[in-house]
């Protein structure tokens, strides 16, 4: 794994920090009784592909299926894991890898890309185009995170679970605002409580942290070597 800062700058729904708690982005028939019909097509379409399906005859699944596995990526709005895929779709996880893998080839030099995200698979906008979509969200109305905050966040990912006291001994000074900031935004969450005195509140990334920094898990955290812990993380740019 290179030592190199994450940087992503595309805007995803709620990936500004992950402050939205499910950014469903659907288009007609995606939602309430549209959302069955969705799901029935989807099913439909992952058997023999329904009368006109039109095999791609490479391994790659009908085109059927890969309509059927656009609209669940954008019916969601987040990340859509494997396994709810494969059971909604009836499909062997070696044929759909496939189709995944040929639908990220078909949308290269597009707008929109689909991603390998927060142990899921994601609908979403290419970075260099972040821009305009965080004009149109107004995102850029957000209050940026500081220096200081960044440190505190990237404590807690590197060294989760972790303790507000931890924290602070690590940096030296109170973290107690940075934290609480950082669960606003829906990047740290509480995980648990550490035995012992007081049973103090341990804290963790949550799953709009690794759709932030455009991360798989946890284990492709880029490694620290010589950089500051701050350093390893940079936020998406405008």
């Amino acid at each position: 794994m290179s030592e190199r800062p994450v940087r992503i700058g595309g805007t995803r729904a709620g990936s500004q920090a992950g402050e939205s708690g499910r950014d469903s982005v659907v288009g007609n028939g995606s939602a309430g009784t549209g959302g069955a019909t969705v799901a029935s097509g989807a099913r439909q379409a992952a058997g023999l592909g329904g009368p006109g399906a039109e095999s791609t005859g490479n391994g790659e699944g009908t085109t059927d299926v890969r309509n059927a596995i656009e609209c669940l990526l954008l019916a969601r709005g987040g990340p859509v894991r494997l396994e709810e895929m494969r059971k909604v779709l009836e499909l062997s996880e070696a044929e759909l890898l496939a189709t995944l893998a040929a639908l990220q080839v078909e949308y290269e030099g597009r707008g929109l890309q689909i991603q390998e995200v927060a142990q899921g698979y994601q609908l979403c906008t290419r970075p260099e185009y972040g821009g305009y979509v965080q004009r149109l969200l107004r995102l850029g109305e957000l209050e940026p995170l500081t220096r200081a905050t960044l440190d505190v966040l990237a404590i807690v990912a590197y060294r989760q679970p972790v303790t507000r006291a931890e924290v602070d001994v690590i940096r030296g000074v109170q973290s107690t605002h940075h934290l609480v900031k950082l669960q606003d935004r829906r990047l740290v969450r509480e995980v648990g409580r550490r035995p012992g005195p007081g049973r103090p509140i341990l804290y963790g990334t949550t799953d709009g942290f690794l759709r932030y920094f455009g991360l798989k898990d946890l284990g492709a955290l880029p490694k620290i070597g010589n950089h500051e812990l701050s350093d390893a993380l940079v936020p998406p740019g405008p």
